[in-house]
């Protein structure tokens, strides 16, 4: 499993209520979330996000109240991962729960620009900055995760699990 996009680059401590706002968490709609998406911190984000693009930030993305809604306003937001430095551990979760990869790298997220094209393979952890020329070893996705986030989420892939028996 591959990406590849341009990158939309953020500093650290980005919490979910940046992410996505607490005044819309009367939805979960993902197209009515993916609207306001990162809007307190950059107003331009739902303007300039493209299919694909990759967020880049630095440590503790995703810390604040625990809310599933942040992973699905940047996902439906059509970004198709987010490296940083560190995660906050519940946003980790909640990322690869509805199907958003996710991948640490501290190198990558500290050298990586605005504006860069990247691509991350997940089978092998490898992210490259094509714009800079540079490659970063993360650590791979297991088969079994690469599988959940294929699937589009955990409900869909226990879905397709309980289809196959």
């Amino acid at each position: 499993m591959n990406v590849k996009g341009k990158v939309i680059k953020y500093g650290d401590n980005i919490d979910t209520d940046v992410i996505i706002p607490a005044r819309y968490l009367n939805t979960s709609d993902p197209a009515e979330l993916a609207k306001h998406c990162m809007e307190d911190l950059d107003k331009d984000f739902v303007n300039k996000v493209q299919a694909g693009d990759i967020v880049v930030a630095g440590k503790n993305f995703g810390c604040g109240s625990s809310r599933e809604h942040a992973p699905i306003a940047l996902k439906a937001s059509g970004v198709s991962c987010v490296i940083a430095d560190t995660f906050a551990r519940i946003f980790y979760r909640n990322s690869i729960n509805i199907g958003l990869p996710i991948v640490e790298c501290p190198e990558a997220a500290n050298d990586i620009e605005d504006g860069d094209e990247v691509s991350v393979d997940f089978d092998t952890g490898t992210i490259v900055n094509h714009t800079k020329g540079n490659i970063y070893k993360a650590a791979p996705f297991p088969e079994f995760l690469q599988e959940l986030i294929s699937s589009g989420g955990l409900i869909e892939y226990v879905k397709r699990q309980t289809d196959k028996s």
